[in-house]
């Protein structure tokens, strides 16, 4: 599954609810100017990959093309939409879609000893106003699990039998 979200009712929420089909293109570090590119508010019509540079190749499952040069691309069919509202029911123009990956596409040369190299793909990611993150460095971590013991002790603290709770300031 993945989900991706829009502030506003751009071209990409209407094409998605016209085809039920989009592709999540991964946006690296070499793509950066034609990712910022897109970001534009194009009139309803203009291709935004062609406007920014990209260039389209076939998808294999679903009608949308996927970004050639994009280190790794996934086809997806629409499961939902969603109309995020505030706490008063109101719209807030900002949706967040949910769709399920019926096909992968990944450069080969990102793929080392069996599995995805991402480091090496340098992804980027949006922070908030005009600031980006690459990721070019990456380490394992195990999740821990829980033991019989822990799992019987609940929440409490070590060394006390007091448990969490959960603090509101007042208002």
């Amino acid at each position: 599954m993945v989900m991706f979200s829009s502030g506003g009712r751009k071209d990409s929420i209407s094409f998605v609810e016209e085809t039920k089909e989009f592709v999540c293109n991964f946006a690296n570090f070499a793509l950066r100017e034609a990712v910022s590119k897109t970001g534009m508010e194009f009139p309803r019509g203009v291709n935004e990959m062609i406007e920014a540079g990209l260039d389209p190749a076939p998808s294999r499952l679903v009608r949308p093309p996927r970004v050639a040069a994009s280190p790794c691309a996934l086809e997806c069919k629409l499961l939902r939409i969603v109309d995020l509202r505030d706490l008063d029911g109101r719209t807030s123009q900002r949706y967040v879609v949910f769709g399920q990956v019926v096909g992968v596409h990944i450069d080969d040369r990102f793929i080392k000893d069996g599995r995805l190299d991402t480091a090496a793909m340098q992804p980027i990611a949006r922070c908030g106003y005009n600031d980006y993150a690459v990721v070019d460095k990456v380490f394992p971590m195990v999740r821990p699990r829980l033991t019989r013991s822990s799992r019987e002790s609940g929440n409490r603290r070590q060394g006390s039998e007091t448990p969490n709770r959960l603090l509101i300031p007042d208002s």
